[in-house]
């Protein structure tokens, strides 16, 4: 059963950047929402962060899938009009301004809710709205470093290494959307409008809530289990992990480790994370021995948990990945290349041309828009004259 459509009807007027704001309201748009997307006249800054293809870059495909955009001068009087039209009668409204931004530019929440009392109004911030830090910008990396998360991610050189993924990002729009459909319920219930306010610093600390209690109450991290990791294998790597008492009798059969089996040093979880050291030495001598597709086979026939480390290339031709049908390729703005786009969960998969697939460039929408609205011709002319607005 699809939930595809469950939001057709609504209007989101996303004024958001980046990653957090934006990819909650491409997660609308995929369940049917008119989302516009409002971006300053050099474009969303999330568009610059990497190499250009055809008015993308590698963040801005993700953040923008199923969106109209329109490019203007929100310091023109002219500019912030024209929003102004698009929130009459809309539902959403997306913002991921330090707070007081929205403020000067007159879409604050007491002036928009005192307008439609029906509006939801996200707000997305780096620290959140109160505290000594609420107008520091922030980052994914910066948040990193902020939680704890950073400082556990060491590598071999012990430097503290920030993953390329931006996880609380994500999070956070994810949460927001969750805080959206919730107050979506509300209203329907009668209760009017509300506003939602979610941090990347509150995503942070929830995702990684495991691993901040873990930290807190027993040290810094410490392997749980053994023997579990990345091993080196004849021609790459492995990941295996061995937790419950059971799987370590299977991983000691697969790697043909009979002889330690039964050892009493190693009968209990605790006991063998207390030899995390040795029993990895142990399997590592091993692993070494065979190649990772040749470990993969024996370690799954064996019933292990493990996996080839691969490249986002190999996962994506992988033939489970194939055969889950998770990938589209998608062609987006001018790029000769198509696009890999992983299907959202209980979505229809996107094809392409299809509005749920599409990203669209900067300006793509400004003058389709600007119609909708009810500016007539000479008006828009006027806009485009005086560079309130862009065009794709």
């Amino acid at each position: 059963m699809s939930f595809e459509n469950v939001y057709s009807g609504l209007r989101v007027v996303d004024l958001s950047q980046g990653v957090a704001g934006p990819y909650c309201a491409t997660m609308l748009a995929q369940h049917g929402a008119d989302v516009i997307k409002v971006e300053p006249l050099e474009g969303d800054w999330s568009r610059t962060l990497g190499q250009d293809h055809g008015g993308h870059a590698g963040y801005s495909v993700t953040t923008n899938l199923g969106k109209r955009s329109i490019a203007l001068d929100l310091k023109a009087d002219a500019g912030r009009e024209i929003v102004e039209r698009m929130l009459d009668g809309a539902d959403i409204f997306i913002e991921g301004f330090r707070p007081g931004v929205t403020d000067r530019l007159g879409f604050s929440w007491e002036c928009l809710s005192a307008k439609d009392p029906e509006l939801i109004y996200v707000s997305v911030s780096g620290f959140g709205q109160t505290g000594p830090l609420s107008r520091k910008p922030a980052m994914d990396p910066v948040l990193q470093a902020f939680v704890g998360s950073l400082a556990e991610n060491k590598g071999m050189d012990g430097i503290p290494h920030r993953t390329p993924n931006v996880f609380f990002d994500m999070a956070t729009g994810i949460y927001a959307l969750h805080l959206v459909a919730a107050a979506l319920l509300l209203r329907r219930d009668g209760l009017g409008g509300r506003r939602v306010m979610v941090s990347l610093m509150e995503a942070a600390a929830n995702i990684t809530a495991i691993r901040l209690q873990s930290n807190y109450m027993d040290g810094p991290y410490a392997p749980a289990s053994a023997p579990s990791g990345t091993f080196k294998t004849k021609d790459g790597w492995i990941q295996m992990t061995v937790v419950k008492q059971h799987e370590f009798r299977k991983a000691c059969k697969a790697l043909g480790l009979d002889d330690i089996v039964d050892d009493p040093r190693y009968q209990s979880t605790p006991l063998r994370a207390s030899h995390h050291g040795e029993l990895n030495a142990v399997a590592g001598a091993v692993f070494e021995q065979k190649t990772s597709a040749e470990w993969r086979d024996i370690l799954t026939q064996g019933d292990v948990q493990n996996e080839v480390v691969q490249t986002y290339p190999e996962f994506i031709a992988h033939p489970h990945t194939k055969e889950s049908d998770l990938v589209s390729w998608l062609p987006q703005g001018s790029s000769q290349e198509l696009w890999p786009t992983p299907n959202a969960p209980n979505l229809p998969r996107l094809k392409p041309g299809e509005r749920r697939a599409v990203a669209p460039v900067k300006a793509q929408h400004t003058r389709e828009l600007l119609g909708e609205f009810g500016y007539r011709e000479a008006d828009i002319a006027e806009l485009f004259e005086n560079g309130v607005v862009i065009e794709g």
